[in-house]
């Protein structure tokens, strides 16, 4: 199984939480790590993203279809996110699109079997992939792709 996890683009610092759009800059983060993920997702690659808006608008970037899922809230759990993700042993790949710190909690937990805090800076995607169904910490980190490099490597 391959796990995308990509944390929203860059997004205005207003309240209400939920409702905290993209900035322009996030737009055009968003757009190009939407061309670059385009160019490489792989076959059967289900998209999970978070009910809050700038994660609706990042997802929106791909141009395909995508699922909002409130277990990947602000807030989630990063067991939460494994789960719905249907981490380590899905039959399908799943990009998800969330937030910090859970996406790193979450990459921590997929890899080490620990919740620690690791950082997933804003826009970027890390690359995990299952090395066996039967071991929730039994993943690889494939790669780490920040905004800068995408746009590079379009």
């Amino acid at each position: 199984m391959e796990l995308l996890l990509w944390r929203h683009a860059e997004a205005a610092a207003t309240k209400p939480d939920i409702e905290r759009a993209l900035t322009l800059e996030g737009q055009k983060q968003a757009v190009v790590m939407a061309s670059w993920l385009r160019a490489r997702l792989p076959n059967n690659t289900r998209i999970l993203v978070s009910p809050a808006r700038r994660t609706q608008e990042t997802a929106a970037a791909l141009g395909m279809d995508f699922s909002t899922c409130q277990a990947l809230a602000p807030g989630a759990e990063p067991e939460a996110i494994l789960e719905a993700a249907g981490w380590p042993n899905a039959s399908d790949n799943v990009l998800v699109v969330s937030h910090q710190p859970a996406l790193g909690a979450a990459a921590a937990l997929a890899i080490t079997g620990h919740p620690h805090y690791w950082n997933v800076d804003i826009g970027n995607v890390w690359w995990l992939s299952s090395v066996s169904p039967d071991e929730k910490e039994s993943g690889v980190l494939r790669a780490i792709i920040p905004a800068e490099l995408a746009a590079i490597q379009k």
